[in-house]
Formats: structure tokens, sequence, C-alpha cells
């Protein structure tokens, strides 16, 4: 199976021998700049003083549980309970509900199977990274917003949400990195996800499926009402979302202080969880 640079760079923090800060401080870049996995954006100077590593690595594993569960359903109908991934730890626990597979063509199949595999491995390696202060898997829900099962359309309409979204965030982390190290191999990370969004964005536009705007910052793909082929801006540039900006996506709620509802109707695990 073909391994991206962002899933090789995380196996090789997990097999270096450094301590646990350290590896987290690296695998923060790496972890929480999935598609999925998605995570903070830019932070006032006294929140993000706050504000530990192993919080970000947990908000981007409540992250990755759910775009882990989106894709394993949709193209296998099972969880990834079910397939053998750990879902326990700090907080609480909850079963995930809604979705099944999707009849997509062999070609958007290819895509959904290989995001499926990357996030799987995404929410493996965030757990091993955090040990016993990982966050255990939140309930749920996939049928969140009613969409997103029914047929290729509503696939990548939630795919293209998800990975958009990822990017976004990426943008909004890079400004905590310090080491220009890490920030270089980021770099990296955040083309990959890029890819990842491009691909999605390209299948929408080819497939001439018209998605919904997610908030004031998103730019939906050509075919849209104000789409664009590329996530950008009027003067070329990706947007960023700030952690609160993120919930109010997979809460279905840009209402400030909401603390669950949407994809997660009991909330995020862990201490960054209010829009």
């Amino acid at each position: 199976m073909f391994k991206s640079e962002k899933t090789q760079f995380v196996e090789s923090l997990v097999d270096s021998q450094v301590s646990r800060r350290a590896f987290a401080k690296k695998a923060m870049v790496a972890g929480a700049l999935g598609v999925g996995a998605s995570l903070i954006g830019p932070l006032a100077e006294s929140q993000a003083q706050s504000i530990t590593d192993v919080d970000i690595l947990n908000f981007a594993l409540n992250l990755e549980y759910l775009e882990a569960e989106f894709y394993t359903v949709v193209t296998t109908g099972r969880t990834i309970t079910d397939v053998g991934i750990g879902v326990d730890g700090v907080g609480n626990q909850g079963p995930t509900t809604g979705g099944g597979v999707v009849s997509l063509d062999d070609r958007v199949m290819q895509v959904a199977r290989n995001l499926a595999n990357e996030e799987q491995m995404h929410v493996r390696l965030l757990r091993t990274a955090l040990g016993s202060a990982a966050v255990a898997k939140p309930a749920i829900n996939l049928a969140a917003l009613g969409i997103g099962f029914g047929n290729f359309r509503e696939f990548l309409i939630l795919a293209r949400a998800f990975e958009d979204v990822g990017v976004t965030a990426y943008l909004g982390a890079a400004p905590l990195i310090r080491d220009s190290q890490i920030l270089a191999t980021a770099a990296s990370i955040a083309l990959t996800e890029a890819q990842h969004s491009g691909v999605l964005r390209y299948l929408v536009y080819d497939r001439a499926v018209a998605v919904p705007q997610l908030d004031s910052l998103d730019v939906p793909p050509l075919g849209s009402p104000n789409g664009r082929l590329f996530n950008v801006d009027g003067q070329g540039l990706s947007p960023a979302r700030t952690p609160g900006q993120v919930l109010a996506i997979v809460y279905a709620n840009s209402a400030s202080g909401t603390t669950s509802g949407g994809f997660f109707p009991g909330g995020f695990n862990g201490t960054i969880r209010s829009v």
C-alpha cells in the first residue's frame, strides 16, 4: 500500500528515540495537519500559551475519528472499531451511528478507499503518540446533516467539505510552529493534504455536483455559486480557520459557546471543544 509523505513522517516519529514531549511537538505538526485531521487556527497569544501539545493532538484525534469513521463506513459499511482500531481513552466514549456503504464508480471508490486507509492510520498514530492521554472517540452521528451516503454526489459533497476544512485549519496552525525544520516538513505535509483536497474538488467539478458554502470563508468548487476550481480567495490565497470556526462547521452551529451538535452530539473530548 502506497504511503503518503505525511504518513511516512509520522511513522518515523513513532519509531524515533525521543522524549514524549519532543515527540508531541513534532507529532503536533504531523498529526494535527491531517484531513483529515484538521486542527487549529490562529490563536491569541494568551490562548496559545494555555494550550498544550496534548490538547492540540487530542483536538486532532477527535477530527480524525470523524474522518476515519466516514470513509470506513462509506467503503465497507463497518466502523473503525469493527476493523480493530482502538477508541477508548479519556472522556466520554460514544457510538458511531448513521451512514452505510455508498455506491461509487471505480475511480471515486479508489479515492475513498485510499482516504479511509490514511485516516485509519492517523487515528492509530495519534493514539500511539498520546498514550494514556488519548481521548476516547466521542459519540459521532454520521447522518447528522442528512447527507453523505445517498449517492456519489452526497459522498463528494461531504468529503470535499472535510478535506477543505483540513487545509484551511493547517494554514491556521502554521504560525504556531517555531522550529524551521519542522515547519519545512509541515509545508510538505500541507502540500500532500492540498492534493487530497484538489482531487475531490476536481471530482466535484467533473461530475457537475453543486455544493453548499460551509461558511463565509468557504470557497466551493467550480460549478457551485461563488465557486472556484481551487480553494483560494480573490487574491489567490488559501483561507485559514480558527478552532472555533472548525468546530462551528462540525457542530453545525456557529453560536459562540456551542459545545456539541452536528456530527458530535455530545461534543468533542478534550480541552478544545467550544465554538
